[in-house]
C-alpha cells in the first residue's frame, strides 16, 4: 500500500548490531521481513535542525528572499518528508538506553500543501523487528542496547514495518531539552480544558511531588508545560497525546509571532544544544516552507485513539493496547497519500 510513496523515497539503511544494515526503502507490513543490504557509512546526527526549529525557519522564510529560495528547493526536490519525533523518558545523567515517552510521526507534503501530525500511543503493542511483540515505546530502548545511537534507527524501522510508510528522519528530545526550548521562546500560551491535580507527579530524582494546573488560558514556562504534557493523573494516554500536540502547536505559533523574533537566537541555541536529529538542509527547507504555506493553524492533528485500539493484558500481566488495523489503516492511507 502507498507504493508510490515507498518507491519514490530514497532512504538510508538503518544500522543493526553485528555490522549489517536493513533496507527500509520498501517498508514491509506486519509479518514481513526486510532483507539485508551492503554496509554503508552513516553520518552522525545532531548537526542539523529539528521540527522544533522549524518555527524559527518559518519566521526567517517569511522575511522574503529565503522563502523564494525555499520555493525553488521544493520545485527541485518535491516529494514527501516523514519525521519521527521521540520524547525520551530520561532523567539527568541517565544515558540514552531508555524508552520513548512520546512517539509522534510528522508528514509534510509541500505540493498540497499539507502538514500533519500523528500521535502513536506508547503502549501500542506491535512487532518490533528482531524482538517480537512489545510496546512501541521499547523500540528505542532495544535499539540503544544494540549500539549507541541505534535507538532512533530501530524506532523508525518499527514504525515503517508496522504502518507501511517510509520513515528515515527523526528528532529525539528529553525532559531537559523540552524545558529549555519552551523557556527559550518565552513560554507557550495554553488553554487548559479542565483543572489537573496530580499528587504523585514524578520528579527528576525519582521522587514525587504534587502539582496543580488550573483550568483556563495561561502562559506556561518549560517546567509547567512539561508537567502538562507528562502527567497521567485523571487522563488516558490518548488525552496526553492531545495535550502534547497542543503544546507543539503553541510552540510553533509562539515562534512565528513578530514580537518574539528577538528570542530566535536563544531558541536556535536551545534547539541545537538539546535536540538531536538527522534532518538535512533540503528536508529542513521543505518542512519549513510547507509549514509557512499551511499557516500556523493549518497543521492537521490526529491521534490513534481508543476507537482504533483494544485493551489487552499480556501473559506477563502487562496492560497494553492492541491495534485495530482496520481502523488505523484508512487514517494512515489518507495522511500519507497525496
Amino acid at each position: 500500500m502507498r507504493a508510490n510513496d515507498v518507491r519514490s523515497a530514497q532512504l538510508p539503511p538503518l544500522h543493526l548490531s553485528g555490522g549489517g544494515y536493513w533496507d527500509v526503502t520498501q517498508p514491509s507490513r506486519r509479518g514481513e521481513e526486510y532483507g539485508p543490504v551492503a554496509r554503508q557509512g552513516r553520518s552522525r546526527a545532531g548537526s542539523c535542525l529539528s521540527p522544533f526549529a522549524l518555527a524559527v525557519l518559518v519566521t526567517l522564510l517569511s522575511c522574503g528572499c529565503l522563502f523564494l529560495a525555499g520555493i525553488g528547493v521544493l520545485q527541485w526536490t518535491g516529494g514527501r518528508t516523514n519525521v519521527l519525533i521521540l520524547g525520551l523518558d530520561r532523567r539527568p545523567n541517565q544515558g540514552l538506553t531508555v524508552r520513548s515517552d512520546v512517539v509522534m510521526l510528522v508528514t509534510a507534503y509541500p505540493q498540497g500543501p499539507r502538514l500533519a501530525l500523528l500521535s502513536i500511543p506508547r503502549d501500542l503493542y506491535i512487532k518490533i523487528p528482531r524482538y517480537g511483540d512489545h510496546r512501541i515505546n521499547t523500540a528505542h530502548f532495544w535499539g540503544e542496547r544494540e549500539g549507541a545511537g541505534g535507538g532512533p534507527g530501530l524506532a523508525m524501522e518499527t514504525v515503517a514495518h508496522n504502518f507501511g510508510v517510509p520513515v528515515n528522519h527523526y528528532v529525539r528530545v528529553d525532559f531537559e531539552g523540552f524545558r529549555a526550548v519552551v523557556d527559550a521562546v518565552g513560554g507557550v500560551d495554553i488553554v487548559v480544558d479542565r483543572a489537573i491535580v496530580d499528587s504523585a507527579y514524578p520528579t527528576d530524582d525519582y521522587g514525587t511531588t504534587r502539582i496543580e494546573i488550573p483550568a483556563g488560558p495561561q502562559r506556561m514556562d518549560g517546567e509547567r508545560a512539561l508537567q502538562y504534557v507528562r502527567t497521567r493523573r485523571g487522563a488516558s494516554d490518548f488525552e496526553r497525546a492531545a495535550r502534547q500536540q497542543q503544546v507543539l502547536k503553541a510552540l510553533m505559533r509562539q515562534m512565528m509571532r513578530p514580537a518574539n523574533w528577538p528570542r530566535l537566537p536563544a531558541a536556535f541555541w536551545a534547539v541545537t544544544e538539546h535536540l538531536e536529529t538527522n534532518l538535512g538542509p533540503v528536508e529542513m527547507v521543505r518542512l519549513s516552507v510547507t509549514a509557512l504555506m499551511v499557516g500556523e493553524d493549518g497543521m492537521e492533528h490526529h491521534v490513534i485513539d481508543r476507537d482504533m485500539t483494544r485493551p489487552w493484558t499480556t501473559p506477563t500481566g502487562g496492560a497494553v493496547l492492541l491495534p485495530r488495523w482496520e481502523m488505523i489503516d484508512p487514517l494512515v492511507e489518507d495522511l500519507f497519500t497525496p
